[in-house]
């Protein structure tokens, strides 16, 4: 189906402008500037008067759990959550179950989206201690990239062998997203809790969190990682920055595109810090922990100021029986974020749309080299999202579309709505209705 989309506020490239778009056979077909008179009568016509039409958020970092945790979450569901909130592509993480460590494992997911999903898609494939061969057949114009984490994991996925390390920096075939947080700190602080909580010194609750997996954790563990890269030359992505002093890595004096080594960062380190365990509890409870007020403003300002390139969800849902226990070594750490991130940014920088849409919709594109996605350009995939900047809403539990059920964000007040979502030129989501006719497409690469 053709779309002509009129009258919108273009947010587009450093610029906002009026003008209508026409969509036809998936791509964006024409941009019409001004009142430029233009007649698509083939077209279904979607007054966008008074809104913002956006390129599609691109999150390539969430976790959807699928395959072998789908009690919790799965990649129909969490897809419908992310075009609920004007998110049209995704970049999912390999600690299922199995964990995507294998060739073979990554091509069933890559299958399984292509049935379920409603957004775009890709998979990185894990980084382990003995599976380099595996990494070294990734196909970098068709995967997203390799997954490593340089510190605390589950499973066997934790990388802690040097020499490993060395041949995945030199020999990755594609850009190495990085969890960095160094175990043996984390390990030494976990110690020291138990002894003063033994003592009567502490309480063992959701605000020992940052003290357990401190900032000196992340940047011992983020530090070896840009180390490493700047060494061998490798394309490094260091995932969720939480903490002022690791801003000191990343560099803002050079163009994007010619950045081999960059940062992400999420809503929630933007949104909460340490005060908000008194309130949220184990709900704002995640790896790397958030931390105090002074990082989170640090991490504010380094969006401004281009130190951190990208913001991802790292939208990982749990069920609420295993989020709000008494005891804060059972309470699993992530929750659900991806459909609330586009609203809760706007309600950081209510001014700053074009800035949210070059941190979460440009640079992804421009960082992981998407192929023509990303942006409002003539002849790109249509994904777009229209947004209503004036719509009052208090974020609930009730209206969350992730399996879950719940999200840390519930009773915020924000004052933005997604209204359409299209992927491929195709309307997935209308006004709080889905229309599930088609499926996402996996992304590719120009590597």
């Amino acid at each position: 189906m053709n779309y002509y989309i009129k009258n919108a506020t273009l947010v587009n490239e450093g610029q906002t402008f009026e003008a209508s778009v026409f969509v036809s056979n998936g791509k964006i077909a024409k941009i019409v500037r001004g009142s430029e008179i233009a007649d698509f009568a083939s077209a279904t016509i979607i007054d966008a008067t008074g809104k913002y039409l956006i390129p599609g958020v691109i999150d390539e970092h969430v976790h959807f759990r699928e395959p072998g945790l789908t009690d919790k979450a799965d990649i129909y569901t969490e897809s419908r959550a992310a075009v609920a909130g004007g998110v049209t592509s995704f970049m999912d993480m390999p600690n299922t179950v199995p964990q995507t460590t294998t060739q073979e494992l990554l091509q069933q997911k890559f299958d399984m989206a292509a049935e379920k999903s409603l957004a775009n898609y890709s998979f990185y494939l894990g980084a382990t201690n003995d599976n380099l061969d595996e990494i070294v057949k990734t196909d970098p114009k068709r995967v997203c990239g390799i997954k490593v984490f340089m510190g605390s994991s589950t499973g066997n996925m934790l990388v802690d062998k040097n020499e490993v390390l060395v041949r995945l920096f030199r020999e990755s075939p594609c850009l190495i997203a990085a969890h960095c947080e160094d175990e043996q700190t984390i390990h030494e602080n976990t110690v020291c809790c138990k002894d003063l909580a033994a003592k009567g010194q502490v309480i063992l609750d959701a605000s020992i969190h940052p003290f357990v997996r401190t900032m000196e954790a992340c940047y011992r563990s983020s530090s070896k990682a840009v180390d490493m890269a700047e060494k061998f030359g490798a394309r490094l992505h260091v995932l969720h920055i939480s903490s002022q002093k690791e801003l000191s890595l990343f560099r803002n004096d050079i163009p994007l595109k010619d950045k081999k080594i960059t940062a992400e960062t999420c809503p929630h380190y933007l949104w909460f810090d340490n005060h908000d365990y008194e309130d949220k509890s184990f709900a704002i409870k995640c790896n790397p922990a958030i931390k105090s007020h002074r990082d989170k403003e640090a991490l504010l300002q380094a969006l401004h100021d281009g130190l951190i390139d990208t913001i991802g969800t790292d939208h990982a849902p749990h069920l609420r029986e295993e989020k709000f226990t008494n005891d804060y070594f059972t309470s699993k750490s992530g929750f659900p974020s991806i459909q609330h991130s586009l609203q809760v940014m706007t309600n950081m920088l209510p001014d700053g749309l074009p800035l949210l849409v070059q941190l979460m919709c440009h640079n992804p594109a421009v960082l992981y080299q998407i192929d023509r996605r990303g942006f409002i350009r003539e002849g790109y995939h249509a994904d777009l999202a229209l947004v209503d900047m004036n719509a009052k809403h208090v974020i609930s539990d009730e209206e969350t579309f992730s399996k879950c059920g719940w999200t840390p964000y519930a009773g915020i007040q924000t004052h933005c709505q997604v209204t359409h979502t299209f992927v491929n030129g195709n309307l997935v989501f209308e006004n709080g209705e889905f229309h599930e006719e088609d499926r996402g497409e996996r992304l590719l690469f120009n590597r």
